[in-house]
């Protein structure tokens, strides 16, 4: 693995409530947003401490909704350590016109947020309704990825995506959280690893997939062993979730290094590295 990591998935809280408020979809602010904020200049610290050479900026959309300002303003300020990704209502009337903004501002990605912590749980259903397919388009003419913040009941929404924008690439975050204690073959994931035949979607692997891999009869070997065999490495990224993902963030890539020991180096410089810039090529600058 190159020492220099990337880490696909990270969040930036300002202390400025002035300047950045405070507007969660879902209306109340997710607690890991307001126990351990992390602002720029501390994730650019972090990351030092952690070797990790440079890193993408998810909207934290459970503290700011789709208000991307302060992800602009660390591209603005780092801009050969991040990129980002923005988050926007898809089914607005001017969903084009936002993207073109977010994206003249540095942003090289879009997130949908169709669940959450601050979302009691629920996946909401609107993923593939047919008013959010020009922006759909829009990301397509401007080669950005879209990445899901979903559970595994939208994969059929999913698969109708895949299927009408295969030149899109899309990302699942947290690999859509699928349940791994029933163990190998884990079958209990049948639906994620029907998503493999789609070339153009992509898993984000994060604590959450690291912790739930030691659930039950699961193991980090066997599920992300089973992982590489079903999509390549090539089309898994490593994203550390720091700080929603409680520790620091070296302990964070720690644990990802611990999970992917039994994988090739080849395979594991694909998962830190090089699939993060297939996704977006901008870090390579």
């Amino acid at each position: 693995m190159p020492d220099a990591a990337i880490d696909t998935h990270c969040h930036v809280i300002s202390p400025d409530l002035a300047r950045y408020p405070r507007a969660p979809i879902g209306g109340h602010q997710s607690d890991w947003s307001k126990e351990r904020p992390v602002d720029v200049e501390e994730m650019v610290a972090a990351m030092d401490a952690a070797g990790i050479a440079k890193s993408v900026l998810v909207q934290a959309s459970t503290c700011y909704g789709h208000d991307n300002s302060y992800v602009a303003a660390a591209i603005a300020a780092h801009p050969r350590r991040f990129t980002g990704v923005f988050s926007i209502d898809v089914l607005a009337d001017d969903a084009r016109g936002e993207m073109r903004r977010w994206i003249d501002k540095g942003f090289t990605g879009m997130r949908l947020f169709t669940t959450g912590s601050t979302m009691a749980g629920q996946q909401l259903g609107w993923l593939d309704d047919p008013r959010s397919f020009p922006a759909w388009d829009y990301a397509g003419e401007r080669g950005i990825p879209i990445c899901l913040q979903m559970t595994a009941k939208a994969i059929p929404q999913v698969i109708t995506l895949l299927e009408r924008f295969p030149q899109i690439r899309v990302v699942l975050d947290h690999a859509a959280r699928p349940s791994l204690e029933d163990g190998p073959p884990y079958a209990a994931a049948a639906s994620l690893w029907s998503l493999a035949k789609y070339g153009n979607l992509y898993l984000k692997v994060t604590p959450h997939n690291f912790l739930e891999a030691r659930r039950g009869k699961a193991s980090p070997e066997s599920f992300f062993k089973q992982a590489v065999a079903e999509f390549g490495a090539a089309r898994i990224a490593w994203g550390s979730n720091f700080p929603a993902a409680a520790g620091t963030l070296t302990a964070l890539r720690t644990m990802a290094e611990e999970c992917f020991a039994a994988l090739t180096p080849g395979e594991r410089a694909a998962i830190f590295h090089a699939t993060a810039l297939a996704l977006y090529p901008a870090l390579a600058a």
